[in-house]
């Protein structure tokens, strides 16, 4: 790697152990953690679609934050493959862990992120099973490891510019054009274009509970027969670039925006309850 390419360098996987120590040691320093799963998405896209969406909007947001005027140190983690998507089992090629595994998994790379140095984490999701857990576990660590961590899911991003570049359908789904458009564009070796058809081969009805309850449902019962859950036929690589685009100019956006990243309140800190927040520094 000659110089300028390890001075643009953003994956962490691609990089030495010195050069990311320097990037850790660097005020404002950010981990971005790529996270999504391992399963079915019909018969058209491969099983590693969530987790290669995520990684590959960080690397763009990545690559703009580098590049921009406050050049951010950062560097972006391999993608976490492993999710809870024990409602995908019955269509096969799924692996799921559980609450307590995936808490912790994160908690382990929370602690070693700060045992390096690194000042904040990024976490980008991918996959639709991981966000309730994902909510839960980030607010506990931040807390219990005193730093800043975020999570998002970019599909939910810039909804009106993301909402235009449709066609098919109005949001993204699940193996829909969204996420077909993003693996055409950017691993479409592996999309298998000649199954779309029989991607929307689907009977019974969905299932649906009713507005303001939840309770676990199979995906078998969400998008029954194949698994699919919106319509991939009108999918394209140059709908997958324009979500790409706009998914990473909104994570640079937070990555730049300062009230996000302050310092988690130390809420259990002995005797917190006989003082205010007013007038602690971040």
């Amino acid at each position: 790697m000659n110089e300028r390419m390890a001075d643009d360098e953003v994956e962490w996987s691609r990089m030495t152990a010195p050069q990311l120590r320097e990037i850790a040691a660097r005020n404002g320093s950010l981990a971005i953690l790529p996270v999504g799963s391992l399963e079915q998405h019909g018969p058209h896209l491969p099983v590693i679609t969530d987790t290669a969406s995520a990684s590959a909007v960080s690397v763009r947001a990545a690559r703009l934050v580098v590049a921009g005027p406050a050049g951010v140190p950062v560097a972006v983690l391999p993608g976490l493959w492993l999710g809870m998507s024990e409602h995908h089992l019955p269509f096969g090629g799924t692996i799921s862990i559980d609450f307590a595994a995936y808490r912790g998994v994160l908690e382990g790379i929370v602690r070693s992120l700060r045992a390096l140095g690194f000042h904040r984490l990024l976490i980008v999701n991918g996959h639709g099973g991981n966000i309730d857990p994902l909510a839960v576990i980030a607010r506990e660590l931040a807390v219990a490891h005193a730093i800043p961590i975020v999570v998002t899911t970019p599909w939910f991003l810039s909804p009106e510019r993301t909402a235009a570049v449709f066609e098919s359908d109005t949001a993204p789904k699940h193996a829909c054009e969204g996420e077909t458009s993003v693996m055409m564009a950017i691993a479409g070796d592996i999309v298998r274009s000649d199954k779309l058809d029989e991607a929307m081969q689907q009977a019974p009805q969905p299932v649906h509970a009713p507005p303001g309850f939840s309770r676990f449902y199979s995906f078998s019962e969400r998008a029954p027969i194949t698994g699919t859950w919106g319509d991939p036929r009108s999918a394209s690589p140059e709908k997958g670039l324009r979500f790409l685009t706009i998914q990473a100019e909104a994570l640079a956006e937070a990555i730049r925006e300062r009230k996000l990243w302050t310092r988690p309140d130390p809420v259990w800190r002995a005797g917190r309850g006989q003082d205010t927040t007013a007038g602690r520094p971040d």
